[in-house]
């Protein structure tokens, strides 16, 4: 089962926000997922972003693939700055 980091769209109209979730790549963007590890609300200002950093990190090392929106959130949120 291939595994991607990806963004799950949630609130009202106009007014979204995100949880950032691992799914199977081939469930649907706001289906089912494995574990929820963080969100990012853009509609703040500035941008709240909350990152389990550890799960995060867990399961970057399992081989799942983040999304573009993802991996810059990660650098943003400080994943990768121990890894490179």
């Amino acid at each position: 089962m291939a595994t991607k980091i990806r963004l799950k769209r949630m609130g009202q109209k106009k007014a979204p926000f995100y949880r950032i979730v691992i799914a199977d790549s081939r469930a649907p963007r706001d289906g089912k997922f494995i574990e929820e590890i963080g969100y990012y609300n853009p509609t703040r200002e500035p941008s709240e972003i909350s990152v389990k950093v550890d799960r995060a990190k867990y399961w970057l090392g399992t081989g799942a693939q983040p999304s573009r929106t993802v991996k810059s959130i990660f650098n943003k949120a400080g994943v990768y700055n121990e890894e490179a």
